[in-house]
C-alpha cells in the first residue's frame, strides 16, 4: 500500500504539526513557520495541508489543519498532500487509532487497470496505536473497494465466487457453492429465477470459518454483479454504476476479512447470492409468482426490485441456524439515497440493544449510520391479490422501509438481525477515500463484533 505505518520513531522523519482553526499562535511553531503559514493564508482550517520549507531548500515539515475538531477521518488528506518520505506527528492526534486508519484509507488507489500507485509515505505511529487492528481494518476496506471498483467483465458471479475462495484460502475457511439448476433442487428458487437469464450461472456462495460452538455471526451480502433492471429495464444512465450492485457482498467480505484476521471467537458464516439480472427469453417477468425457500409466494411487481428476492432466500437459510447476530447488507433502494444521501446508510433492526450499539459505534469510528423504522403499518403496502406478498408497493412511498419489511418476512427466529441499505460508492473524492467503491457500516460492525466476541 502507498502509506506504511511504522510503530517506531523514524530517524530523520519530518514533523506534521496539528493546528486548530485560528490556532497558529498556540501550536508551538517556530516564528518562521508561523510567518510562512500567514503568508500562505493558512489558519488551521480543517483538512488543509501546508508544507513548510526548511534550511537550504530542504523540507522543514508540514502543518495540518484540524479546524474545530470536525473528525479524525480528515487525516486521510495527508496521504495525498504530503511529499514522499518519512513523517511523524509532532503531537498526537486526539483519536490516534482513527487518524492512523484515515492515513491508510486516504492512500488507497485502485491499480488493476493501470492507474499508478500513490506516493510512498512512511508514518511513525503515535504511542499506543494498535497497528495490527488498524491494518486489518484498512485491508478489509481495501478488499471492499477493489471488488466494487472492478467492472462486471471481471466481476461476474463466477469471479465473485473466486474472490470468496481467495479470501477463504487466506484464513483456512470452508466454501461451498450451489450453482445453476442445483439451486432449484436445493430450494433456492428466487436466486435461480433472478439469475437464470445470464450467461453466468446464478449461485449461492457459503463460506464458514471459526470453531464449532462459538457464537454464530452470519453475514449476508447482495451479490448482484450487474443489474439491467431485467425486463423492467433501466435507462442507460441508470446502468452506469450497476457494477456496484454487488456492493453488499463486497462489504460483508470486507467485514469477514477483518473478523478472520483478528481471530475473533465467532463461528462466522458468509452467504452471498451471486447473480446477474439480465434479459433473455427465460428472464423472470413482471406478474410472475415465485416460490421462495421459506414457502412465501412472491408476486413480481417489478423485475428491477430483484435484490430483495435473492436476499430473501439467503436470509431464510441463515435464519434456520438462529445465529446470535445476523447482518445483511445490500445496495437495495434508491429511496434510501433520496432520504439520506450517499454518505449516510440507513439500517433497520428490532433489536434495541443492537441499535444502540450501532449508533454508538458509528460515532466512535466515524462510520455514519442512521436507524430507520420497521414501520409495521407500511407492511400492508406489499400485499398481493394472488400471492402472499408483492416484491414492491404500488404507491412508490417509503421504498427503503418497505424493502426492509419485505426482508423481515424471511427472518423469524433470529432476534439479533439488522439490515443495511448501503450505497457502496463515493460520488466524489473524500479525504479518506477517492471517488469509487466504498465500505460503509463495516468498521462500525467490526467494533461491535470485536467488543462482543473478541
Amino acid at each position: 500500500m502507498p502509506v506504511e505505518l511504522v510503530g517506531k520513531t523514524l530517524p530523520g522523519a519530518l514533523p506534521v504539526h496539528l493546528v486548530a482553526r485560528d490556532g497558529l499562535d498556540a501550536a508551538g511553531l517556530a516564528p518562521a513557520a508561523v510567518a510562512w503559514a500567514r503568508a500562505n493564508g493558512f489558519s488551521g482550517e480543517a483538512g488543509r495541508t501546508l508544507v513548510v520549507p526548511g534550511e537550504n531548500g530542504a523540507l522543514g515539515g508540514a502543518l495540518f489543519g484540524i479546524g474545530d475538531g470536525e473528525g479524525a477521518l480528515a487525516f486521510g488528506a495527508l496521504s495525498k498532500a504530503l511529499p514522499e518520505g518519512d513523517w511523524h506527528f509532532a503531537s498526537a492526534p486526539a483519536e490516534p487509532d482513527l487518524a492512523a486508519t484515515a492515513l491508510l484509507l486516504g492512500g488507497y488507489v485502485f491499480t488493476r487497470y493501470g492507474k499508478k500507485p500513490g506516493k510512498a509515505l512512511r508514518f511513525g505511529l503515535p504511542a499506543g496505536v494498535d497497528a495490527g487492528r488498524v491494518g486489518r481494518i484498512a485491508d478489509g476496506v481495501f478488499l471492499t473497494r477493489d471488488l466494487v471498483n472492478t467492472p462486471t467483465s471481471d466481476m461476474g458471479p463466477e469471479d465473485l465466487e473466486q474472490a470468496v475462495r481467495t479470501l477463504a484460502a487466506r484464513h483456512k475457511a470452508e466454501v461451498s457453492v450451489v450453482k445453476g439448476d442445483d439451486l432449484l433442487d436445493r430450494n433456492f428458487p428466487m436466486i435461480h429465477a433472478v439469475g437464470r437469464a445470464s450467461a453466468g450461472a446464478p449461485r449461492l456462495i457459503d463460506m464458514r470459518w471459526g470453531q464449532q460452538g462459538a457464537p454464530k455471526v452470519t453475514l449476508v451480502g447482495k451479490g448482484v454483479c450487474f443489474d439491467t433492471g431485467g425486463l423492467d429495464i433501466k435507462p442507460s444512465s441508470g446502468m452506469l454504476l450497476m457494477k456496484k450492485d454487488m456492493g453488499g457482498a463486497a462489504n460483508v467480505l470486507g467485514l469477514a476479512s477483518m473478523i478472520m484476521a483478528a481471530g475473533l471467537n465467532v463461528r462466522l458464516r458468509v452467504l452471498i447470492p451471486a447473480v446477474e439480472n439480465s434479459i433473455a427469453g427465460n428472464a423472470f417477468r413482471p406478474g410472475d409468482v415465485l416460490a421462495s425457500r421459506k414457502g412465501i409466494t412472491v408476486e413480481i411487481g417489478n423485475t428491477d426490485a430483484e435484490g430483495r428476492l435473492v436476499l430473501a432466500d439467503a436470509l431464510a437459510l441463515a435464519d434456520e441456524e438462529e445465529p446470535q447476530l445476523l447482518v445483511d447488507m445490500a445496495t437495495l433502494t434508491g429511496a434510501a439515497r433520496v432520504a439520506l444521501g450517499p454518505d449516510l446508510p440507513p439500517f433497520y433492526t428490532s433489536d434495541e440493544a443492537l441499535a444502540s450499539d450501532l449508533a454508538a459505534a458509528s460515532v466512535a469510528v466515524e462510520d455514519p449510520l442512521w436507524r430507520m423504522p420497521l414501520w409495521r403499518p407500511y407492511d400492508a403496502k406489499l400485499s398481493s391479490k394472488i400471492a402472499d406478498i408483492n416484491n414492491v408497493t404500488s404507491d412508490g412511498f417509503a421504498g427503503s422501509i418497505t424493502a426492509a419489511l419485505f426482508l423481515k418476512r424471511f427472518v423469524e427466529k433470529t432476534e439479533g438481525w439488522a439490515h443495511f441499505d448501503i450505497f457502496a460508492w463515493n460520488p466524489a473524492d473524500r479525504p479518506h477515500g477517492p471517488a469509487g467503491g466504498e465500505a460503509q457500516g463495516i468498521r462500525a460492525l467490526e467494533r461491535i463484533i470485536a467488543k462482543r466476541y473478541g
